[in-house]
């Protein structure tokens, strides 16, 4: 398997299969609240199976090229991920997301494993538009958009049931030549 330094805080990317399961669930449990708060991850993986069934369907859209997962892990420790929940290299979309435990915050983490996977699916699978979508009471996540350079679209008012409310949703996005102007810059 492979792994993508982030830094020179040793902080690495690295897929995250099936069989990661219970590492995966571990670091679940460590931070099942804060995560909880805003994304759904937290309830899908809420055991041993539910957690191994929701990694291999993110195998399954790497097998379709439909979507990712990935790891970021520090002092060898899973601590949080990034993903593509969609991936369309026919229309040439995707849209990006990430997550941390309470440990992990504060350190940029996200944002740079961000970076790595956004630069991989514009300059190796064509991605023209990336997607951001958070909850507006997100406000790291939001951050991170902002960071990555991010144009915030709109919000969908009540766009999203979580945990039996609805939530408005911003959608952020940055366009291939875009993101090539912040990360290359002429």
């Amino acid at each position: 398997m492979y792994a993508i330094p982030l830094g020179e805080d040793g902080a690495e990317l690295r897929p995250l299969e099936p069989w990661q399961a219970e590492e995966f669930l571990a670091h679940m449990d460590r931070g099942r609240e804060f995560i909880g708060r805003h994304i759904a991850l937290a309830d899908a993986a809420a055991d041993l199976e539910s957690a191994r069934a929701f990694l291999q369907g993110y195998a399954d859209k790497a097998a379709a090229d439909a979507g990712r997962i990935h790891g970021i892990w520090t002092d060898g420790k899973l601590v949080g991920g990034v993903l593509f929940r969609t991936m369309d290299v026919e229309q040439r979309t995707a849209e990006a997301g990430c997550w941390l435990e309470p440990s992990a915050v504060g350190k940029g983490l996200v944002t740079r494993a961000t970076r790595v996977i956004i630069d991989w699916a514009v300059e190796e699978r064509g991605i023209h538009r990336v997607e951001w979508w958070a909850a507006t009471a997100n406000e790291a996540s939001i951050a991170v958009a902002r960071r990555l350079g991010m144009t915030k679209d709109g919000v969908l008012r009540e766009g999203r049931l979580h945990r039996g409310k609805r939530h408005d949703m911003e959608i952020w996005s940055v366009l291939a030549p875009e993101w090539r102007a912040v990360r290359h810059p002429s």
